[in-house]
């Protein structure tokens, strides 16, 4: 297949776009400069420049492939609900250009919308009116695939960690360096789901070859690492102490960050082993973290 990837750059994009490649696949990426470009040549697939905010690169570009990997976000939190919505128009887009065709288009979503526990593939995140933002890809992925697009969710976990992780864990680290504590809330007994970056790629290739219209697959490797258990590493490796904080203290240390440090979100993926026959084989959150390398100043 001739396979869009938007992300293509990107930490999990950028594997997956190996994935597919190894597979023999040709891939084009999504590249917002010319040093995005670049690098995906050097890869060996080909760029498509543009970005989530081009709607046109984003239709031309699926328009031109046989399907569509869609593992692109903008990780600015300080702008999460907005760059929520440019996700959804970003998805609504890639539809558009695949409506009335068989070619697949697989959307990434998190399981941190879900409130099952644990959560699973049939879960649906709750209605209501304290929705966590990330809920508008799922919403988008509904709305394409009541237009005929043959559509599928991976939705991955808070902790997709790796070499060149740079998200949650990392972030984690600097704040534990710069307060000079590593904190979890609570008991630290909420439990984080994970996955590695090269076995999240895996998946997505898997759901493109072998995903069913309409299907929900569950990136997790780890049903859930309990949050203390990762301040913990985090406090050996900086030696510094390990310290709860109430809720009502997390705000203090963690920033915007307090609602994922006491997230309680363990997730399951029995059911994506079973239909794609997806196996997880990297290292583990708690092994992979504790290494030199996440901890180099």
């Amino acid at each position: 297949m001739r396979v869009f990837v938007t992300g293509a750059t990107g930490f999990i994009g950028s594997a997956t776009v190996q994935q597919l490649l190894s597979a023999g696949h040709k891939v084009l990426g999504l590249a917002r400069s010319e040093a995005a470009a670049k690098s995906l040549i050097a890869a060996g697939a080909a760029a498509h420049r543009g970005d989530l905010e081009d709607l046109e690169s984003l239709r031309s570009g699926a328009a031109a492939s046989d399907g569509v990997v869609h593992t692109g976000f903008i990780h600015d939190f300080s702008k999460f609900a907005a760059n929520c919505e440019t996700d959804r128009r970003a998805i609504e887009a890639l539809g558009a250009a695949l409506a009335g065709s068989a070619r697949p288009l697989i959307v990434t979503s998190g399981t941190g919308i879900l409130s099952d526990r644990p959560a699973t593939e049939e879960s649906v995140p709750s209605a209501g009116t304290n929705v966590i933002p990330r809920i508008a890809s799922e919403r988008a992925a509904a709305a394409v695939a009541a237009r005929g697009v043959r559509v599928s969710v991976v939705r991955l976990p808070p902790s997709v960690h790796g070499d060149g992780d740079h998200g949650f864990v990392p972030l984690l680290i600097g704040m534990a360096r710069d307060r000079q504590a590593s904190a979890y809330v609570g008991d630290g007994e909420n439990r984080w789901p994970a996955v590695h970056r090269l076995d999240a790629a895996q998946l997505f290739r898997l759901a493109l070859e072998k995903g069913a219209a309409g299907a929900r697959y569950h990136g997790v490797a780890e049903e859930g690492v309990a949050f203390r258990d990762i301040a913990g590493v985090i406090g050996r490796r900086l030696n510094v102490p390990v310290i709860s904080k109430s809720v009502e203290d997390a705000p203090a240390h963690f920033g915007w960050f307090a609602h994922f440090a006491a997230l309680n979100n363990p997730s399951s993926s029995q059911r994506t082993r079973e239909l794609l026959g997806w196996q997880p084989q990297q290292a583990g959150l708690i092994a992979d973290l504790d290494r030199p390398r996440y901890f180099e100043a």
